[in-house]
């Protein structure tokens, strides 16, 4: 038997789960690609609500959410139906791809206003998606509550950082 199909055989429950991870990384890596520039001079200057948690939190808090999101949508995956699998999946890359734009627009292009506005758009649709995942396993659900209250939170500061600033 061919070495690979040998492997695909054997690891073919696990796979996708890499490709869960692998698609949430490409998105971290867009978003701390377009964060990078804002937080070094822009971020620094704004003037923040106290209760602003400190810069080193974000990057262990981001990694620990995408890791949980991909667990969360690779669960709702496995059980599903191949048209709803598909439908998991594009729902994952829409949320990944606007949690992305978010920092573009916030970081990169240092547009506050136009983040919040995004941002709103993609916490609703991360609560459409905490309904799905938590109807079809619970566990996947109370994997994605944490991101869905990151998120929320994250659209407060970023409403208080536009008003101040």
């Amino acid at each position: 038997m061919n070495p690979l199909v040998r492997f695909v055989a054997r690891y073919h429950r696990w796979l996708p789960l890499g490709l869960f991870l692998l698609v949430a990384s490409v998105a971290a890596l867009i978003g701390s690609i377009a964060t990078a520039a804002g937080l070094a001079t822009w971020y620094p200057a704004l003037r923040k609500p106290a209760w602003t948690p400190p810069a080193w939190i974000f990057a262990p808090v981001w990694t620990a959410l995408y890791i949980l999101m991909s667990v969360a949508a690779w669960r709702v995956w496995r059980q599903a139906a191949p048209r709803e699998a598909r439908r998991t999946f594009a729902w994952f890359a829409a949320q990944l791809s606007l949690n992305a734009l978010w920092s573009v627009l916030f970081f990169g292009l240092q547009r506050p206003g136009a983040a919040l506005v995004e941002g709103i758009v993609l916490w609703l649709l991360l609560v459409a998606m905490l309904n799905r995942f938590w109807r079809t396993d619970r566990v996947a659900g109370m994997l994605w509550v944490p991101y869905v209250a990151w998120v929320g939170f994250a659209m407060l500061l970023n409403a208080a950082l536009w008003r101040l600033n």
